[in-house]
């Protein structure tokens, strides 16, 4: 029996997205004419990642409904179901049958990541986890002062920009780094990131500069609706 390969995170409600979200969980939500999840799906097929789970919570129900066994698209889809919220990492513990290494993903992720690529970059490190990480230019819309000890001014700076390295939501890590995790216990990725590390395990941030959007918010949703019209194949290879 094949092993699950990768595992799309699809319990959250979406809260920054209602109302959307009250009827539609937020993998479900279109991105032109595709649920944003159908499209992680397709690039899965793509790269050779046929055997998915879906962990699923909120609106559950219509995700399970939607992709079924995964036969339309050529893979196998298994599914878990979040009782409570587990969090980016909680979930996990409830898939069975993992692959040596497997991939994780939040299931709101738009992106052009080369997935085989980010094996290889997982293995060749030897990283019991690797993150994917992208750079981001955050500005500051107003003056920032810093001061002295004694409150005078240290500093005047208009409109800062800063550069720095984010994570994607888009993970490898080998199954037996689940071991820093307890059954039914709710964590974050960050947090099981932060177990690994304090462990004494390598954890390796792999830097992309390929096409990445997060579509939690309302305004990253409606600009990928563009781009993703605009540059449709270079989501969809081989479709």
């Amino acid at each position: 029996m094949s092993k699950i390969q990768a595992v799309i995170l699809a319990g959250g409600q979406g809260s920054r997205l209602r109302p959307y979200t009250t009827v539609l969980p937020k993998p479900l939500l279109p991105v032109a004419d595709l649920p944003i999840a159908e499209i992680i799906v397709r690039q899965f097929r793509y790269y050779g990642l046929k055997h998915i789970a879906i962990s699923t919570g909120h609106l559950a129900e219509l995700i399970e409904a939607y992709f079924g066994d995964g036969r339309r698209w050529g893979v196998r889809i298994d599914y878990v179901r979040e009782v409570h919220p587990m969090g980016t990492a909680g979930a996990l513990k409830l898939v069975e049958g993992l692959a040596d290494d497997f991939l994780v993903m939040n299931g709101d992720i738009l992106t052009d990541i080369n997935f085989h690529s980010l094996f290889s970059v997982h293995r060749k490190k030897g990283a019991c986890a690797t993150i994917t990480v992208t750079e981001r230019v955050v500005k500051t819309d107003f003056g920032v002062i810093r001061t002295q000890t004694d409150g005078c001014l240290a500093e005047y700076i208009e409109k800062p920009v800063q550069r720095m390295w984010v994570s994607t939501g888009i993970n490898v890590l080998r199954a037996d780094a689940l071991r820093h995790l307890k059954k039914n216990e709710p964590l974050g990725m960050p947090d099981l990131m932060l177990r690994i590390k304090r462990a004494g395990e390598k954890i390796y941030c792999h830097k992309t500069g390929r096409f990445w959007l997060d579509l939690g918010r309302r305004e990253d949703l409606e600009a990928a609706q563009d781009v993703f019209t605009e540059h449709k194949q270079k989501f969809l290879l081989g479709s």
